[in-house]
């Protein structure tokens, strides 16, 4: 497994402030199912929308720290994830450098899939033709269009790609492409190609707790299609914090790497 310095550093002091402080602790969220002691009851059932479907509108947050945020594959078997020996170089250089060069380390977008693995929240706003992620670590947003759009055929790339969504029973599927090949899959360094395509399922099996997977595609970086999966789960009760990742910059001097 990687050291995955440059984003573990980061998140030394902060990894944990939005579960652990937040914001607004003592005005409960609107909504949310109540055991009789006045606690949220996170296995009642999952919302749904006027039109039926589940609602997966909430603060959100990936509950096993930088576990993924360091190695997305961390709970795969050798050989699940097969590199090319383009992306075996790359990913060499990254582990041999101890992330020095990591993107987020310099303030840079983690990009997707990385984003949801990060232990800093985000909260999940849903409506019938999108539904828009706001980001708190370096406070950005994403936008996943579910109004029958197409995805683009020659995108200018960016740092999340562009989405489009559907619905698969009662699971989100999220198709992704159109990124540049600036961020990296994880901290560990594991690469990508602007060919890059991510399938994200987003399943509410309750009223707390998201089971999230991710395939991500990349003929040029990876000889077959992977997929990792892991819990996402609510944060009720809190809110959102501010992020500015201009405070890293005195940081930046530590990560020497090899």
């Amino acid at each position: 497994m990687s050291n995955g310095f440059g984003f573990v550093f980061s998140f030394s002091m902060v990894a944990f402030a939005g579960s652990a402080c937040g914001q607004w602790l003592n005005y409960p969220t609107a909504g949310i199912p109540r055991t009789p002691d006045g606690k949220p009851d996170l296995t009642a059932p999952a919302p749904r929308t006027a039109e039926g479907k589940p609602d997966l509108s909430g603060l959100w947050h990936q509950p096993n720290g930088v576990k993924y945020t360091i190695n997305l594959n961390a709970d795969l078997k050798p050989g699940d994830v097969e590199m090319t020996p383009w992306a075996a170089a790359i990913y060499k250089h990254r582990q041999d450098t101890l992330s020095r060069e990591d993107p987020v380390g310099h303030c840079n977008f983690p990009g997707v899939p990385q984003m949801n693995a990060v232990p800093y929240p985000y909260k999940i706003i849903q409506r019938p033709d999108s539904v828009v992620i706001l980001y708190e670590a370096l406070a950005t947003f994403r936008q996943i269009f579910t109004d029958g759009r197409q995805l683009p055929k020659d995108p200018n790339p960016t740092w999340f790609g562009y989405s489009v969504g559907r619905w698969d029973g009662d699971t989100l599927v999220v198709d992704s492409s159109g990124f540049n090949d600036r961020s990296w899959i994880d901290t560990g360094g594991h690469p990508h190609s602007e060919e890059m395509h991510t399938t994200e399922y987003y399943h509410r099996r309750d009223f707390g707790h998201i089971d999230y997977r991710v395939t991500i595609t990349d003929p040029k970086a990876y000889v077959k299609p992977w997929t990792a999966a892991y819990e996402i789960r609510l944060m009720p009760d809190t809110e959102l914090m501010e992020y500015v990742c201009g405070e890293n910059n005195k940081d930046l001097a530590h990560l020497v790497g090899k």
